[in-house]
């Protein structure tokens, strides 16, 4: 299984966030000039990790981004689960429709493993994933 784009410029905005210090309000532009990607993702990945609160931004002059405290502890599974969504790995019902989907194991199968991924992530927390030497690999990362 791969994460969307999306999902992976969400996870390293956390994970940058994560390391900022005390104090460090880093503006959406920063942050995706850090991590290499285009201000209009990191724009929509700012919107939506705001509204499912992991990420406080603060507008004005002196605004800027910050994790919250249950961003912190998120797991990770619990947010690549809401921002993958529940969609199937299989496209059984696309069109035209799979002419084994009343006899076929594969979804099914393909669902579970899904589920598996999901679980396996669920004990990582956005904190654990930026311990060393990863902290200092984000913290060298500068506007």
């Amino acid at each position: 299984m791969r994460l969307t784009a999306f999902t992976d410029v969400s996870l390293r905005l956390v994970m940058r966030l994560a390391v900022a210090d005390e104090g460090e309000l880093l503006t959406t532009r920063a942050v995706a000039g850090m991590l290499s990607v285009p201000y209009t993702h990191m724009a929509k990945a700012v919107a939506r990790l705001s509204d499912m609160g992991l990420v406080e931004a603060r507008r004005g002059r002196n605004g800027g981004l910050l994790l919250t405290e249950s961003g912190r502890r998120a797991s990770v599974g619990s947010i690549v689960r809401e921002l993958e969504g529940a969609g199937e790995l299989a496209g059984c019902e696309d069109d035209p429709p799979c002419p084994l989907r009343a006899a076929c194991r594969l979804r099914g199968a393909l669902r579970e493993a899904h589920e598996a991924f999901y679980t396996s992530l669920d004990g990582v927390t956005v904190e654990s994933l930026v311990s060393p030497p990863a902290r200092d690999a984000l913290t060298l990362l500068r506007p």
